[in-house]
């Protein structure tokens, strides 16, 4: 019984020519070694997956093959290419950072790159996830990799390049391996059935090729599985079943539905796709990847954004035909509202089926925006008409137009009546004199109308200019009840100092009631403080004193100021020189003293 080879190494590419999706980096390459400007350094950075590892070998069997073809390929033929397809190549040292990431591993590397290669013009050294080296390790390595011997060269793989320290970066020539596009990987892929004949749909290709998101090793290896399941015959229904991937009939399905504002369709739809074990998260995601998709093929210059095969494509025109841009936009924004919303929610599959049905009635709001608009006079948003199950009566359309002049009649005349007696008042202004003073009631506390004889004029309730006026009672007691409730300064800084006594916050505490502050004017409050230490515990409350200054005293206008005040303040002595001098500055006989026999002061 043979051995089986994943597909992965199987078909791993030889040369530069067959490596799949980096066609700009195998050029450089290619460009670099016939013009022999090889750098000391690479760093190929990028996904899993994307051919960093194969390119690095390719490299190092193209440099020291004998026989080079005319397009920059290795030979396959001479000693060293038969040495490095076998396995035993002398040339070429693999190293994993992942498992050798000390500073002794890399000192063994140095140690092994004074020596010559036996065969070839070139030792290459290639450090596979090069950023689990430890930072020692780097530093380590920073010598070797910027000044290595003439036939020393480092090629470095690693798929987070944010983790390698810049001064390694400088070093290196970095080539950004991108994701392979999914034309790219259906197509080898497709090349891999052909060699090993097995029958594969295009479709099921495609889905394999979006399940790996850019990266062929995982696409082969989705290949392997789905040949180990199918045999000989790999099937689009296959696939999905066996990748649990949603089918976007269900997807067509449901926007049919919404399109006919058949709600007890979409709800059901839902129900069978939860049956099966999906979830309603990824339902969300792939709606509006659908919707998205129509969106995007209603125009042929934007059909090559569409990533999926030819009969798939060809079902999105048939059905963007059918929808309009207006029920696809509003459509988007609701289903990106669902998706931000589905973890904090509770009742997940409640959150789904309200999203389905706010989409159903996404075509009868778009029709009343247009009623709406006609009565008003205003142009309607564009939009396409309902799609109802039964449509009107001739009859019946007849009647509602007919309706809807009547309505537009009557607004006309309604703004005109408006007009006219808004306009009215100023020309009376201007032309008539002033009309006598109108009593009006006054509604007392108790909530019944008073008599005739506690009635206020108009005038007395205005001055000259039309301004209204407060009666003399009412600002009296206005005033007092203001005046009753605003603090004095001394009240309102207690007050604050407290809330930080119940917080246990001695020292801020103490600060505040150390002294007492100071009211200048009628704005500004000063307070004044012994050191640094406190006038910087202020500032630090200045903002929240402030608000609470001005809120207790009824002030908002309330301004404040800090002063260190250290006039009155003996500072006492901390270290041992302060001591010293503070008691020889009493008994000057301790100076003389400490002179005569040398004696030092203990800090």
């Amino acid at each position: 019984m043979e051995n089986f080879i994943v597909s992965a190494r199987k078909y791993r590419p030889q040369t530069f020519d067959t490596v799949v999706g980096q066609d700009p980096i195998s050029s450089t390459l290619k460009n670099a070694i016939r013009t022999n400007h090889l750098a000391q350094a690479y760093l190929f950075c990028g996904p899993r997956g994307v051919g960093k590892t194969t390119c690095a070998r390719i490299l190092a069997k193209t440099i020291n093959c004998f026989n080079r073809t005319k397009n920059i390929e290795a030979c396959d033929e001479c000693e060293s290419c038969k040495s490095f397809n076998s396995g035993h190549s002398l040339n070429i040292y693999e190293l994993d950072a992942a498992s050798n990431n000390s500073v002794d591993d890399i000192r063994n590397l140095i140690n092994q790159v004074s020596f010559a290669p036996q065969i070839g013009s070139h030792k290459v050294y290639i450090i596979d996830e090069v950023h689990m080296l430890s930072q020692q390790a780097f530093n380590a390595f920073l010598k070797t990799l910027e000044e290595p011997p003439k036939h020393a060269i480092f090629i470095l793989a690693t798929t987070e390049k944010h983790k390698i320290i810049p001064t390694i970066l400088s070093r290196c020539q970095i080539f950004d391996f991108n994701r392979i596009k999914i034309e790219d990987t259906v197509g080898h892929l497709a090349s891999i059935a052909k060699k090993e004949k097995v029958k594969a749909e295009e479709d099921a290709l495609h889905i394999i090729a979006q399940k790996s998101d850019g990266a062929m090793r995982d696409a082969l290896s989705i290949f392997d599985q789905m040949v180990s399941l199918s045999g000989d015959s790999i099937t689009y229904k296959s696939v999905i079943e066996n990748l649990s991937i949603l089918d976007y009939d269900y997807y067509f399905k449901v926007t049919d539905a919404l399109l006919s504002q058949n709600t007890s369709a979409s709800l059901l739809i839902f129900n069978e796709i939860l049956n099966k074990g999906f979830d309603g998260h990824n339902f969300l995601n792939g709606l509006a990847e659908h919707f998205r998709n129509l969106l995007v093929c209603r125009d042929e210059t934007t059909l090559q954004l569409m990533e999926v095969s030819a009969s798939i494509r060809e079902r999105y025109k048939t059905q963007s035909k059918k929808t309009e841009p207006e029920f696809l936009l509003r459509g988007l924004g609701l289903l990106n509202k669902a998706d931000v919303q589905y973890k904090a929610s509770r009742n997940q599959r409640l959150l789904v089926e309200l999203t389905l049905l706010q989409l159903c009635s996404l075509q009868s709001m778009g029709a009343n925006t247009e009623k709406k608009s006609e009565v008003i006079g205003i142009a309607p948003i564009p939009s396409s008409p309902p799609r109802s199950a039964i449509a009107l009566r001739e009859g019946e359309k007849a009647e509602t137009v007919q309706k809807s002049e009547k309505v537009v009649s009557v607004v006309k005349e309604a703004a005109a009546v408006y007009m006219k007696t808004t306009t009215e008042p100023v020309a009376q202004k201007i032309s008539s004199p002033p009309l006598p003073p109108k009593e009006i009631p006054v509604r007392p506390a108790n909530g019944k109308i008073p008599i005739k004889g506690n009635m206020l004029s108009i005038s007395a309730m205005t001055n000259g200019n039309g301004a209204a006026k407060i009666a003399g009672k009412t600002t009296a007691a206005a005033h007092t009840s203001t005046s009753a409730e605003a603090k004095d300064l001394l009240t309102a800084w207690n007050d604050f100092a407290e809330s930080f006594k119940k917080k246990n916050k001695i020292n801020l505490y103490s600060t505040l009631t150390s002294r007492k502050p100071v009211q200048e004017g009628d704005s500004m409050i000063s307070f004044s403080v012994l050191n640094q230490v406190q006038e910087d515990e202020i500032n630090f409350l200045k903002t929240d004193l402030l608000v609470f200054l001005r809120s207790e005293m009824k002030n908002p206008g309330i301004q404040f100021k800090i002063i260190v005040d250290k006039s009155d303040i003996e500072r006492k002595p901390y270290t041992g020189e302060e001591k010293f001098q503070r008691l020889s500055e009493k008994n000057p006989a301790l100076n003389s003293l400490r002179q005569k026999f040398n004696l030092e002061i203990d800090f």
